[in-house]
């Protein structure tokens, strides 16, 4: 496979840290290298290949739309929208929806609508948005000023105003950042690139009880943990509580690049023509797949699987823990969306699990995530834990060489 030019250059931007892996096939929670390796996917393109790969009925609606039309832009209506938006009104809180393709335009959206919400009523000095450390909600400049990390802000110039970081979770810091100029409150249910790290529900409830105290909206980012990866449709309905708007992405295509808004009417009053589009945000194409996407985990059978499923793995998981406290140190998280806290580098447990043809990806915290797909089987998940057994006591055995290796020089010395 040819990764670069006649003159050995790769003309790729090299924004990415890659592994040299590439697959050329995928098959259910399995992909394929050129040379024939399959290796068991837990990292579902970062959370996005929610049905796995190759679903038939994601193939057959995809085939059968592209059969028929591409693209047409918003000019136009598209009744492909009007039916998924209807599915998902239905299965949400939300009155409204707006159709984008990815994530970070979900949360640029999801940010605009806040701010334009307060401004249609008179009130332009309300437009800041109150977010949380250790959160992550994309690489455009407004999602990146709500992310707050000086790592992804470097080089890129003055971080863009109007966003107040707290740190922990802890409502009386919130209060504290509220200020006149304070729209919404921006959080993740359960923080994602952060380390998986789950908001306590108890938390949730008071940001929702201060943004009713002080006129705020709440605004979910639901990119990584919706879509039935906790075992719900959406993380936050294992609570009693709603947003007023939420983003959402990665999962709802299924593979296919497709993101959304959802909102209250109120939340959603400001949003007239004129204040935000996309050229190919709700394409035909995109809606085909979503409305299968949504059908198929939005079905209680699904979600009680994915409530199953994601408990054995947890368990099995915990009873590694248990061998290997050197290597690792604690399993955490909801349904299929896990955190395996390391003890020694999280890259050096991606490597090794990598090394047995099982595929996760690192997180804050010294996390590994493990995300596989939604239909994943106990079998799977079983050959999963093999895998994760025998990288353990691969790394096991290189740690006490190497520490063999540190006494005998300190001896020596």
């Amino acid at each position: 496979m040819q990764t670069h030019d006649d003159n050995g250059i790769n003309p790729v931007m090299g924004t990415y840290n890659r592994s040299p892996l590439s697959f050329v096939r995928g098959d259910g929670a399995w992909l394929e290298t050129e040379s024939g390796d399959k290796y068991l996917d837990f990292t579902t393109g970062i959370a996005v290949n929610s049905l796995g790969h190759g679903h038939p009925a994601l193939v057959a609606a995809l085939k059968e739309q592209a059969d028929k039309l591409w693209h047409v832009s918003n000019l136009y209506t598209v009744p492909e929208q009007q039916t998924l938006a209807a599915t998902l009104t239905e299965l949400t809180f939300a009155e409204k929806i707006f159709f984008c393709n990815s994530g970070a335009e979900a949360i640029e959206g999801s940010i605009k609508t806040a701010r334009k919400y307060f401004a249609d009523k008179g009130d332009d000095g309300r437009y800041e948005i109150i977010c949380f450390t250790g959160a992550f909600h994309g690489r455009t400049l407004a999602a990146l000023a709500a992310t707050g990390n000086e790592g992804y802000l470097k080089g890129f110039g003055p971080p863009l105003a109007g966003f107040r970081h707290v740190e922990e979770f802890d409502v009386e810091r919130v209060k504290s950042a509220i200020t006149s100029a304070t729209a919404a409150i921006l959080i993740e249910p359960i923080q994602g690139e952060g380390g998986v790290v789950p908001v306590p529900f108890t938390f949730l409830r008071q940001l929702r009880e201060l943004c009713d105290a002080h006129g705020l909206l709440l605004i979910f980012d639901e990119v990584q943990c919706g879509i039935g990866r906790t075992g719900k449709l959406f993380a936050h309905q294992w609570t009693d509580i709603t947003p007023d708007i939420m983003s959402v992405a990665k999962g709802i295509g299924g593979g296919f690049p497709l993101g959304a808004i959802l909102a209250t009417e109120a939340a959603a009053s400001g949003m007239v023509p004129g204040t935000h589009g996309s050229t190919y945000g709700g394409n035909p194409l995109g809606m085909a797949v979503g409305k299968v996407v949504i059908d198929t985990i939005a079905a209680p059978e699904m979600l009680e699987t994915i409530c199953q499923n994601g408990l054995a793995l947890k368990l099995k998981t915990a009873s590694v823990i248990d061998r290997f406290p050197d290597i690792l140190s604690e399993i955490r998280g909801e349904g299929l969306m896990l955190g395996l806290k390391a003890v020694i580098e999280n890259k050096k447990l991606v490597e090794a699990l990598r090394d047995q043809k099982l595929l996760t990806v690192g997180a804050g915290d010294n996390v590994v995530r493990l995300l596989p797909p939604l239909t994943i089987t106990l079998e799977e998940i079983d050959i999963a834990v093999e895998a994760l057994e025998s990288a353990c006591e691969d790394l096991r055995a290189t740690e006490n060489a190497l520490g063999k290796i540190v006494d005998k020089t300190v001896e020596e010395a």
